[in-house]
């Protein structure tokens, strides 16, 4: 469902760009399905643990780890991050720029965001490994194709069901909600808007609805007249 509401987007803007630049006479209505569901599925720190550990294969166990502790600790998707190459991260700074120059602007923003200390350590070894202008994710200095299917297979090791790559997108984003983070700087560090965050995650948040459960129970204040 998600697939067709968004080429029908696309059609819809096509539409509307065409007939603005006077290639179309009339417009042409492209109804949209409801918007799907979002996902709900984010991993606690204990199922995380269990991910890493059943990452660290002698096969994978190089990349595959790293990938998910970018994505956890950064909320990047999974191109985001298996097409970033060392002169896109400043360990001096502690920044990762994860935007390409030249790429073309999406909805999908990547934006700057400030390398956590728990994530520091494991780039630096990694940086170590690579090369000047290498990909920070690299089999043998090769970029990785996509990480779908050892991603998986470390899934069913750890016995976690329903987790894909984007999942740990949703789990960076649930943890910053539940240490309390002002929904704004949270935004910021994920790219995301305020009103996507506010709409999936906000109810993970301690002072979600907080104010007004507590208004709720109060007394009216007494009405002063004359005043």
């Amino acid at each position: 469902m998600g697939t067709v509401r968004r080429e029908l987007g696309a059609l819809r803007a096509a539409i509307n760009h065409a007939f603005k630049n006077g290639r179309l006479t009339r417009t042409v209505a492209v109804e949209l399905p409801e918007r799907p569901p979002a996902r709900e599925r984010w991993l606690t720190r204990q199922e995380a643990a269990k991910l890493l550990r059943a990452a660290r294969t002698p096969q994978a166990r190089l990349y595959l780890p790293l990938f998910i502790l970018i994505g956890i600790y950064t909320g990047r998707r999974k191109e985001a991050i298996l097409s970033l190459r060392w002169p896109q991260v400043d360990l001096k700074a502690k920044l990762i720029n994860f935007e390409i120059e030249g790429r073309q602007r999406t909805n999908k923003k990547r934006g700057v965001v400030r390398i956590p200390d728990r994530l520091m350590p494991h780039l630096i070894r990694a940086r170590h490994r690579g090369s000047d202008l290498g990909y920070v994710l690299h089999d043998h200095g090769k970029r990785i194709g996509d990480i779908k299917k050892g991603f998986t297979a470390a899934c069913r090791r750890a016995g976690l069901e329903g987790v894909i790559p984007h999942t740990l997108r949703h789990t960076c984003a649930t943890w910053l909600m539940k240490a309390g983070v002002p929904i704004w700087e949270a935004a910021q560090f994920l790219s995301m808007s305020e009103e996507t965050l506010t709409r999936t995650y906000a109810k993970h948040h301690p002072e979600f609805t907080q104010a007004a459960a507590d208004a709720i129970g109060r007394r009216p204040g007494k009405v002063r007249h004359g005043v």
